[in-house]
């Protein structure tokens, strides 16, 4: 992790700050993809963005070398019911699937820039955001065409829980969930 590394949160009353980063970093990050995949474009993202942020409890942490934004992670706590978990394809248990309204926290994107890549900038901007949290476990999503992303998120402590389509346009990707007592 860069010395230097500053790490800041945002919560929606600091969100307009925030939102031209998100979406530009994002942008540049999914560069390549965007051109060929509707569901990837700037566009889009930033609708996924505006549900993301309507959501209970919604933070962000964005990491900070030399004045540049190295990259960020956001979520929120999902609400109860099952509407998050109704694009699963993998049969579960359903008390694996019930939220209460504070059981979890959807981590929903975390993104950083390639000069930052493979410094612990990743994980120092991940860590940071589940550090306070009071859900008792996390869940996110990756794609399964990303094997070393998995594999990163398994270090972290992530298991597969299964598949999931979240949206109709949307590939499928692996759901993974942390314990986070």
């Amino acid at each position: 992790m860069p010395a230097d590394l500053t790490l800041t949160h945002y919560r929606r009353d600091k969100l307009e700050e925030i939102r031209p980063t998100l979406i530009g970093i994002y942008a540049e990050v999914y560069a390549k993809e965007i051109i060929n995949d509707p569901f990837l474009s700037a566009e889009r993202f930033a609708e996924r963005l505006q549900g993301h942020t309507a959501a209970p409890n919604w933070e962000a942490v964005a990491g900070e070398v030399d004045g540049q934004v190295a990259g960020y992670a956001y979520g929120y706590t999902l609400r109860a019911g099952k509407s998050w978990w109704t694009a699963l394809r993998t049969p579960v248990d359903d008390s694996l699937t019930e939220e209460t309204g504070h059981r979890t926290f959807g981590l929903a994107e975390i993104m950083v820039k390639e000069p930052w890549r493979k410094t612990g900038t990743a994980q120092a901007i991940h860590d940071e955001l589940l550090a306070a949290r009071p859900e008792e476990r996390a869940a996110l999503l990756v794609d399964p065409d990303h094997p070393r992303v998995r594999a990163l998120y398994e270090r972290w402590g992530y298991e597969w829980f299964g598949k999931v389509r979240p949206f109709p346009d949307a590939p499928f990707y692996d759901a993974m969930i942390k314990s986070l007592r």
